[in-house]
């Protein structure tokens, strides 16, 4: 059995690309050091928030090689494998797996509408592939998620099933479903960008999958209300709060908001967001520069590091390590 394990907050790392929209691989390496300094369980690409949609299957396949050869084991990669199609899906997962990914997320299929049986064959095909667990990432705007009836039933086949990431509103009565209906061996993620986090942390969620840019202050608002200090926790998460919700209105604006914000912090020098995208209007931009330099002020006020290194996400002695607000 694997020992690989979601407790905390899996951020997903976008993709960046040069002046000519080119992956610069360099840049990515600089990301998943950022990643592996800020105190996070395991990293997850190419997913949406990667751009993964732009890509090509070379460049999907060289990110998740590059990434598993940078972090050298030290950090957990979450290989993101998303294909309407089950037999693309089984030879990918195969794929990410023999290039050593820890674990595989795989998107629910919903291109079209299917019901649970289609489903479980998929998953069926697509578990049978590989022996490293499996999160299924399901994100329906259009109608209910997979049922904890659907949950229990695929990992009673296939044990190596340990995680469903949900990303919808009112679902902590789901997430308790799930738990009671798999005795808590499914994990629940909150995939949402962590907007849910303070919420379900007490319904039992193992995780939360967020944008990178601010997966150092979920991790310390996340391991404060996981040790039952939810005050401390909201005053944290509020900071963070507007920057998640202005985001998610839109992918693209996201991608470029994500950036922006890496770049805020001296992670990377470019926020090139591949083509076709969203033209930024000024208000929009001018937003972005105002909640940056509030996330900026947020990592100053709590003592924490506008660019981690590892092993060093909070200094001994901050507010946060004491538990208090400044």
């Amino acid at each position: 059995m694997s020992k690989f394990q979601i407790d905390g907050i899996v951020p997903v790392i976008p993709t960046p690309f040069d002046a000519d929209e080119e992956i610069d691989w360099a840049a990515l390496r600089s990301l998943l050091d950022f990643a592996a300094g800020a105190d996070v369980g395991a990293v997850c690409l190419p997913a949406y928030a990667s751009e993964f949609y732009k890509l090509t299957e070379a460049e999907r396949r060289e990110a998740i090689v590059v990434t598993v050869d940078h972090v050298r084991g030290k950090t957990p990669v979450i290989a993101q494998v998303n294909y309407p199609s089950t037999l693309q899906a089984a030879r990918s997962v195969r794929e990410a797996q023999k290039d050593g990914a820890s674990a595989v997320c795989c998107a629910v299929p919903r291109m079209f509408s299917l019901d649970e049986g289609a489903l479980l064959k998929h998953f069926d095909r697509v578990l049978q592939a590989i022996d490293i667990p499996l999160i299924i990432q399901d994100f329906n705007p259009g109608g209910s998620s997979v049922s904890p009836r659907f949950v229990a039933e695929l990992h009673r086949t296939h044990p190596h099933f340990r995680y469903v990431k949900l990303e919808e509103p009112l679902m902590s009565k789901r997430v308790e479903a799930i738990l009671q209906e798999t005795s808590g061996a499914v994990g629940v993620i909150e995939g949402w960008g962590g907007m849910f986090m303070l919420e379900l942390i007490p319904c039992g969620i193992c995780g939360v999958m967020s944008g990178l840019g601010i997966s150092d202050i979920l991790a310390c608002a996340f391991r404060l209300a996981k040790d039952g200090d939810s005050d401390h926790a909201y005053e944290l998460f509020q900071g963070v709060l507007p920057q998640i919700v202005f985001c998610l209105q839109n992918l693209e604006l996201y991608h470029h908001a994500e950036k922006l914000l890496l770049e805020a912090r001296g992670i990377v020098s470019g926020t090139v967001v591949r083509q076709a995208t969203r033209t930024l209007f000024e208000n929009e931009a001018r937003h972005i520069r105002f909640l940056n330099t509030k996330i900026l002020n947020l990592l100053d006020h709590f003592g924490l590091p506008r660019n981690p290194v590892r092993k060093a996400t909070v200094a001994p002695g901050s507010a946060v390590m004491k538990g208090t607000v400044a």
